[in-house]
Parts: C-alpha cells; sequence; structure tokens
C-alpha cells in the first residue's frame, strides 16, 4: 500500500483503487480538476438562473428515462433531484462488503472529478471526506441492469449524502446515514440542479466489484501455476513440455510466461531427475498444457485489464457539460451504458473458472489409484481404514460445476426498461456479482490442489522436490500439518486459500526462485 493520497482528477490505476477500498488509503483532489469542476457547474447554473423560460435540459429541468419529455418547474428542481435518489434507491439482496462499497465512492467521485458532471465542488468534496472519514453507506448487491448506469446501488450511496438512508463508520454497527454523516463530523448535502442525476448515472457498481475481483484473479494465475507445479512434481510428471523452443513457436504471451514460471518453479529437482529415464512419453493435458491453459486466461484477464483500467478514468454518466473556446454544450448520450464492462467481466469469470477446472483435473491425478503411480490411493496413510482426500477432489467438483453455472455469460441478456425507452441493457452488474463468486471458488479450489499436491510430494520422501516448489510445500506446512491420519479439512482449507488470496504463497516461492509473473 502507498501512503501517498490518491488525487482524483489525474489518471488513477486499479492498484489505487484497491488501496482505497481494502486499506484505507486518503483521497484528494486535484487543483485543476477543482477549477473544471466550478467551470461546469457554472454551465448548469446559467440553465438555472434562466428558471422556467430556460430550454429543456434532461435531468436539470425535465423526469428521467421515459419522463424525459416531462417538464419540471424552477421551484421544484431540488425536490425533483431528492426525488431522482430517494426513488431509485430500490436494492435489493445482501449487502456489500466496505471494500467494494469504498470502491464504487472513489470511483464515483473520480467521475465527479474529471469536470463534465456539472455538480458543485461541495459534492466532490462530501465524497471525498466520507471514504477519507470511513462512512460506508450500506449498498443492497442486487437491484441493476447495467445501464442508464448502476441506478439503484449508486442511488443507496446517494441517499447517504442527502442525511438519509443507511451507513456503517468504519466497520462499525448499521446506523441512519444522517448519524453516519454526523459522527464523522461530514454535513449532508441539499441537492441542486442535475446533481442527484450526476450521483447515479454510471457504471461504478460494476467497475468497482469487476476491479477489485480482476485484482485478486491475477493473483491467482500465479497462484494456478504454482500449484500446478507442485501437483506436476507429486505426480513424476514431465518438464519437457515447457521447454521454450516450444512456446517460441507458438508465441502466446501468456503461454510464454507460464512456461517461464514453470521452467523456474521446478528447477533443480531430485524426484525429476528420479524418472528422467521412465520411459513415458506424455502426461496428462491437465499437467502437460497448462502454459496453454493458464496462458489462455492470462490473455483473456490482461484484455479484461485494459478495459477496466479505460472504464476507471472514464466519464458516465448523462448529460455531459463540455466547454470550448468559452462556449458550453451540454450533450445527452449513452457512456452510462455497462456492455464494454459485460461482455469483459462475462470473459474474465470464464477465464478464471478455467484455472479450477484444470485443477480439479489434477487433483483428481492426484488421489486416483490408477493414475497416481507411486502413490497411495486418495494419499491416504491407510487407505480403506483412512479416505485421505478423497472428499477434498469431491468439494473441488463442486467448485467447477458451480462455476459452469456462473459463467453463463449475463451480457447476452437485456431486459427493457422504463417504459421502452431503455430497450437495451447490458446486465454488467450481473457480470461483475458472478465474477466475484468465480474468483473465489477458483482460489478455494486451487487451495485444495495445493494442500492435495503438497501431500504428494511428502510420500516421495526422501526425494527432495525442486527448489519452488519446496518453498512452497514449507509454506503451506506452516499452517498445515502434514496427513497423519483423517481429520476435518475445512480449515486447512481455508488457510492456503488465505496466503493464495493475499498473495503470500507466491511471494514466499519468487523469493526462493526469483520472480514469478
Amino acid at each position: 500500500m502507498m501512503s501517498d493520497p490518491v488525487v482524483l482528477g489525474l489518471p488513477i490505476s486499479l492498484e489505487a483503487l484497491e488501496d482505497v477500498a481494502r486499506h484505507g488509503r486518503k483521497v484528494t483532489v486535484d487543483a485543476q480538476a477543482r477549477n473544471k469542476v466550478e467551470a461546469s457547474r457554472k454551465a448548469i447554473d446559467a440553465i438555472a438562473h434562466l428558471g422556467d423560460a430556460a430550454p429543456n435540459v434532461y435531468g436539470v429541468n425535465t423526469g428521467f428515462g421515459a419522463l424525459s419529455e416531462t417538464r419540471i418547474s424552477a421551484s421544484d428542481v431540488r425536490e425533483l433531484q431528492r426525488n431522482l435518489v430517494r426513488s431509485h434507491a430500490t436494492g435489493i439482496g445482501e449487502d456489500l462488503g466496505v471494500p467494494e462499497v469504498r470502491g464504487i465512492m472513489l470511483l464515483r467521485a473520480q467521475v465527479l472529478a474529471l469536470g463534465h458532471s456539472g455538480v458543485r465542488t461541495e459534492v466532490l468534496d462530501t465524497l471525498v471526506a466520507m471514504l477519507n472519514e470511513g462512512v460506508h453507506p450500506r449498498i443492497p448487491a442486487q437491484g441493476s441492469v447495467g445501464a442508464s448506469g448502476d441506478l439503484a446501488p449508486l442511488a443507496h450511496l446517494s441517499l447517504v449524502l442527502i442525511g438519509e438512508g443507511e451507513a456503517k463508520v468504519g466497520e462499525g454497527a448499521l446506523v441512519t446515514g444522517g448519524e453516519a454523516m454526523k459522527s464523522a463530523g461530514i454535513a449532508p448535502l441539499v441537492l441542486e440542479a442535475k446533481e442527484g442525476l450526476a450521483l447515479i448515472n454510471g457504471t461504478q457498481y460494476m467497475a468497482s466489484l469487476g476491479t477489485l475481483a480482476v485484482l485478486e484473479a491475477e493473483r491467482l494465475l500465479t497462484a494456478a501455476d504454482i500449484a500446478g507445479a507442485i501437483s506436476l512434481e507429486a505426480l513424476k510428471g514431465s518438464t519437457t513440455p515447457f521447454d521454450e523452443r516450444l512456446h517460441f513457436a507458438r508465441p502466446h504471451p501468456g503461454q510464454a510466461t507460464v512456461s517461464a514460471n514453470l521452467r523456474a518453479l521446478l528447477a533443480e529437482s531430485e524426484i525429476a531427475e528420479s524418472h528422467k529415464n521412465c520411459g513415458r512419453v506424455q502426461d496428462a493435458y491437465s499437467l502437460r498444457c497448462m502454459p496453454q491453459v493458464h496462458g489462455a486466461s492470462r490473455d483473456a484477464l490482461g484484455w479484461v485489464r485494459g478495459v477496466l483500467e479505460r472504464e476507471v478514468n472514464s466519464v458516465t454518466d448523462n448529460p455531459s457539460v463540455f466547454l470550448s473556446n468559452g462556449e458550453t454544450e451540454i450533450l445527452s448520450g449513452g457512456n452510462f451504458h455497462g456492455q464494454p464492462l459485460a461482455l469483459a467481466l462475462d470473459l474474465a469469470a470464464m477465464a478464471v473458472a478455467e484455472l479450477a477446472n484444470i485443477s480439479e483435473r489434477r487433483v483428481e491425478q492426484l488421489v486416483n489409484p490408477a493414475l497416481s503411480t507411486g502413490l497411495t490411493p486418495f494419499l491416504a496413510v491407510g487407505s480403506g481404514l483412512h479416505s485421505g482426500f478423497m472428499i477434498a477432489q469431491v468439494a473441488s467438483a463442486s467448485l467447477v460445476s458451480e462455476n459452469k453455472v456462473l459463467c453463463h455469460p449475463a451480457s447476452v441478456d437485456s431486459i427493457p426498461s422504463s417504459a421502452g425507452r431503455e430497450d437495451h441493457v447490458s446486465m454488467g452488474s450481473v457480470s461483475a456479482r458472478k465474477l466475484g463468486m468465480v474468483v473465489k471458488n477458483t482460489r478455494n479450489a486451487l487451495a485444495i490442489e495445493v494442500m492435495t499436491a503438497a501431500a504428494g510430494v511428502d510420500q516421495r520422501a526422501p526425494l527432495k522436490p525442486s527448489k519452488g516448489v519446496r518453498a512452497a510445500v514449507a509454506k503451506v506446512r506452516e499452517k498445515v500439518a502434514p496427513m497423519t491420519g483423517d481429520r476435518p479439512l475445512y480449515r486447512d482449507i481455508e488457510a492456503v486459500s488465505a496466503f493464495l488470496a493475499d498473495g503470500t504463497l507466491a511471494a514466499v516461492t519468487s523469493a526462493a526462485v526469483g520472480h514469478l509473473s
């Protein structure tokens, strides 16, 4: 985590978002960005000051969605914005976690700081103060269709800015929005023209959830290579398929990265030396094709990262204010539509799920006595009396099967809303939620493989595995004792899953063999 504040109005990175969301990094606003915000507000004020003589401007003096042709009196502008926030707060389901909420808040503030939303600086400053003081609105996880913005989730956020809704301060108890703001010393807002719309119109829900999930998925890419390397050693697999000449001949970048990781992880192995001339020609695909499968997931997530990097620095509300050569234009468009994210996050879910899919097949290789030459059935100390890792493989199969259901793309669906005015929607919010579930399932599946493969390596003693695998297994053994008889495994799975999530296993292993990508 970096200690310097994240500066809104300038480009922010995905890692900066995670720092703010997960670690409480502070936030500030760039001075020039503040000037742009003030300038764009003047354009809205100019319309508001015309009163009922002003031309129709969507969301400023008109209704919303299918009611956009309905003119609103100048005397009702404040009530219009307040009613918008209240009426759109229709979220349902379980509440988002604090990191996801903080990510949404940061991204909403970033949109405002880019200077095209037409809000007062007070709105931006209130969001920044809430982030820095730890006021976290209650945002239910369901209710957005991913177009016209993530309306319901962002409305729940916006309720707290006006002293309504519910919130936590830090990780404290849920209280009313007014109480949370008062305890943090932040004055609630009275929204002026366009400000309610500027707060709820955008893709920040799906961008926050998607970014946090993709960053964890990227850590799982390295974890998958480590898990596969441990399995290969336990199964006395061949390292020939990772020869760099093969991967120069098919130059997909992810494939080359994975093969390089595996070469580093599997170097200097007594186990490999012991079966150098065993006569086996080829291993199962789940071992031999790790560069191709893991690598394809890497390449897919690399593309998804690019989409997210653009999105977190994009203006996604409507209408948008543009200033050029002293002239002001307020343009209505569709930047709130979540299709770019919906497609990307659906792909990310498929890419991550494949890491679990192939991992479970390696676990089967480890526990099936017909496939695991030299290892005990199910890696049990006394097979029959003991079941060993029999049901660990079943648990992994369950996770993999659930992922297959979750990988049905949300982005191929669309249900028209707002009396047909919003006739195509992205469902990107569903893509984002599903991706988070797939990442968690995959992390646990990889934890099962690491734990199971470590038991297989133990059975190859006194032969020593490669230096990289030795370091990884040693880390596992700090948390998970060797299997000397049957015991509940759920705590062991949780322990391994935790150091896959935070990158500890990758860091320890990299320290032993050099940097792993």
